[in-house]
């Protein structure tokens, strides 16, 4: 265990270097700021845009709806697309996982303590995205007191499902070439669209709610909002799950996905280490 921890901990602080550029601190802090805002002015246009379309006065529980939905959305783009590109970027752009891959450590472990960093960041852009939408653009979210230990529970069962499936496919990309980055970016885009992120199950057709009820991203989605803003009256379709039926969701999904995740780990760095996969680039 203790090999284990100090291998996530290098792996953390190495992915926070990596991903902030090797800058100075205050000057990722401060991109760190500008980035999420940016992001919800992009939303707000998004609204606008549906208004003008749709209705000719917008609907706030929409409003907060869609607002809620993207800023923890932020989660999935970039956990998911993280964990996923630790092998491609060892192998392909650095050319070092031969060197880490040989250490006495868990490379299992390496690519969690990896994602961790992604992970950081992408709270504290949640975090600045929903500030900034309850004091600048009016967005309707009450947290109380007493679901704060559920919310934070939910959060963590819902980030380890997305690190789960960003491992599955980092076993995936042990056998592919390196432009398959697009898979990680296609299946946040299912989920997008499937998970009730920008607008409820209720306005897809049959097979398409089904498709949602069958991703925990969806439950996550749907809870986190039920937590954050309990007065938002959005037919999402789920309104006969309850909170302690969504929580045993999640609980079981995360297991039953990292079980599936180890399985897919395994399998995808036995056939490359059998094929000479582990360490060969593509540099096409």
């Amino acid at each position: 265990m203790n090999t284990y921890w100090r291998t996530f901990k290098v792996a953390a602080w190495l992915g926070w270097e990596m991903d902030s550029n090797w800058t100075e601190p205050w000057l990722f802090v401060l991109y760190s700021v500008i980035k999420p805002v940016a992001g919800a002015f992009i939303l707000v246009l998004m609204y606008v845009v549906f208004v003008a379309i749709g209705r000719p006065q917008g609907d706030p529980d929409a409003f907060s709806y869609m607002y809620i939905g993207n800023s923890f959305f932020i989660f999935v783009a970039s956990v998911l697309f993280g964990t996923f590109q630790v092998i491609q970027s060892d192998r392909e752009w650095y050319q070092t996982i031969r060197y880490v891959y040989i250490s006495p450590i868990s490379y299992y472990v390496y690519i969690l303590g990896r994602a961790a960093s992604k992970i950081a960041v992408s709270v504290f852009a949640v975090a600045i995205t929903l500030v900034f939408g309850v004091f600048f653009l009016g967005v309707r979210m009450h947290l109380a007191l007493s679901d704060v230990p559920l919310f934070l529970v939910t959060t963590i069962l819902g980030l380890a499902v997305l690190l789960a499936i960003g491992i599955c496919l980092g076993g995936i990309s042990f056998l592919t070439a390196k432009h398959t980055h697009g898979l990680a970016e296609g299946i946040p885009g299912l989920f997008y669209v499937f998970c009730g992120v920008l607008f409820p199950l209720s306005v897809l057709p049959d097979w398409g709610q089904a498709i949602g009820r069958a991703i925990p991203l969806t439950y996550w989605f749907d809870i986190t909002r039920r937590l954050l803003a309990p007065t938002i009256s959005v037919n999402t379709t789920l309104g006969g799950y309850d909170e302690p039926t969504i929580l045993l969701f999640l609980v079981i999904s995360s297991i039953a996905f990292f079980g599936l995740s180890v399985v897919i780990y395994k399998l995808g760095e036995y056939f490359a280490r059998k094929a000479g996969k582990i360490d060969m680039t593509t540099s096409y």
